[in-house]
């Protein structure tokens, strides 16, 4: 049996997938990975134009990252998170300096859901206030907590007649709006009045948080319009409502900034973080919260608390990756190449009957791909087969709803992302016939 099969086999026999019916499985069996490429078994080489789940900010076999982790194994893999150990405050340190100037400590995680996770616990731990409201159009884990606080199709599992105080609201989808607004600024302003609206019907006094991604991430790269999330701001401050905005998917230079929500004028009072920090070289995440929150603290016990709470070797990984980003001016390097990424995009969106629409804010982009450009109407139904045919000619991308999450590596070339986007390219002529 070759290295392929049997790594195949094992898979298969002994691995629970994530999100999908097991038998309907045909993953990759990845030999190695370098840069913004992987490769499978029999040599085929793939662009990895979703950073595998937008989350290999600086790609694969980053020397810099490499070498922290090893260098931090000599010194000590572990010590609880009790102790004062250097790569975690180093890393807090890091972290509030690049945050806004009302933030000031950080909680550690071991991923996106965790933080988010304890990030409605603060919130109700601070407020003293029980519901958080969120979008539906959003996915924020798939925990229990994190589970309930996503928007989307796969918080059905997660929710509970026990799983109580999670609210959810419409958030604007300009591409799909059915009212005919004059502007932006006109949909923000009716979206705002509906959240309002909704806010008072469910009681401010007992509303904790209103979390939202400031950019959705795998519901679309759905950009908000101008002056709703400071229009959110707004409510939040008018009512006494914390606002968390999750920096999971959009955080760490993705959208040419260093957190999405920086592309608009507003600050919150927690923000969560997770996949950029380390680029997946070791899980990490984490919660920042602001002065207030954490002068709260100080004179009231801190009930959260995790084993691996800012483990040794994913501080130092994170350490490594935030130096990276500022000696390789990371974010100003995909605002640029973003601006070509939005050109390319909008010509397949031009060329191709099959795209209804494309979205892009630095290297975070989706094609939104539509049965009829009039109607509007998703290709929801063909979206994996249409994944296949890319995955086929070395195109991997993620695909949801109707969907393809156009995520590549923050180190990509501008080359690179071009000769990328000519695969892209002849798979929607295929697609634009076949569906």
């Amino acid at each position: 049996m070759s290295v392929k099969d049997e790594v195949l086999e094992s898979d298969a026999l002994y691995s629970l997938r994530p999100w999908t019916v097991q038998k309907e499985q045909n993953p990759i069996a990845v030999s190695h990975a370098k840069g913004v490429f992987f490769w499978d078994y029999d040599g085929k080489k793939y662009f990895d134009m979703s950073s595998q789940l937008v989350n290999s900010n600086l790609g694969h076999g980053n020397k810099e990252i490499n070498e922290a982790i090893k260098k931090q194994l000599d010194d000590f893999a572990y010590i609880a998170p009790s102790h004062a150990a250097a790569p975690r405050s180093q890393l807090a340190k890091k972290l509030i300096e690049r945050s806004p100037k009302n933030m000031a400590k950080v909680f550690f995680t071991c991923g996106g859901a965790e933080s988010n996770d304890n990030a409605i616990l603060i919130a109700r731990s601070v407020t003293r206030k029980h519901k958080i409201f969120s979008s539906y159009r959003s996915y924020h884990g798939s925990t229990i907590g994190s589970g309930n606080l996503s928007g989307d199709a796969r918080r059905f599992a997660a929710e509970r007649p026990s799983s109580g105080g999670f609210v959810k609201f419409l958030t604007p989808y300009l591409y799909r709006e059915k009212i005919k607004f004059k502007n932006e600024s006109d949909t923000a302003r009716y979206y705002l009045e509906l959240l309002r609206e909704q806010i008072i019907a469910d009681d401010p006094n007992n509303i904790a948080a209103i979390t939202l991604e400031a950019v959705a991430g795998t519901n679309g790269v759905i950009i908000p319009p101008k002056g709703y999330l400071e229009g959110v701001r707004e409510i939040c401050d008018e009512f006494g409502i914390l606002l968390h905005f999750d920096e999971v998917m959009g955080g760490f230079g993705r959208t040419g900034k260093t957190f999405a929500f920086e592309n608009f004028n507003v600050e919150p009072d927690i923000i969560t973080f997770a996949k950029g920090i380390t680029c997946g070289y070791v899980p990490l995440g984490g919660v920042i919260v602001s002065k207030k929150i954490a002068d709260f603290y100080d004179t009231n016990p801190f009930l959260c608390g995790l084993t691996y709470s800012g483990h040794p070797l994913a501080c130092a990984a994170g350490i490594a990756t935030l130096d990276y980003y500022d000696h390789h001016k990371i974010p100003a390097r995909a605002a640029r190449l973003g601006g070509t990424l939005k050109r390319a995009l909008s010509l397949l969106k031009r060329k191709h009957k099959s795209v209804g629409d494309t979205r892009v804010i630095g290297l975070f982009s989706a094609v939104e791909l539509v049965k009829n450009k009039k109607s509007k109407e998703p290709l929801s139904s063909h979206i994996q087969q249409i994944v296949g045919l890319l995955r086929e000619r070395g195109f991997y991308v993620i695909g949801r709803q109707n969907n393809l999450i156009i995520a590549p590596p923050l180190i990509i070339t501008k080359k690179e992302l071009l000769e990328a986007l000519k695969i892209l390219d002849a798979v929607l002529s295929i697609v634009d016939e076949r569906y």
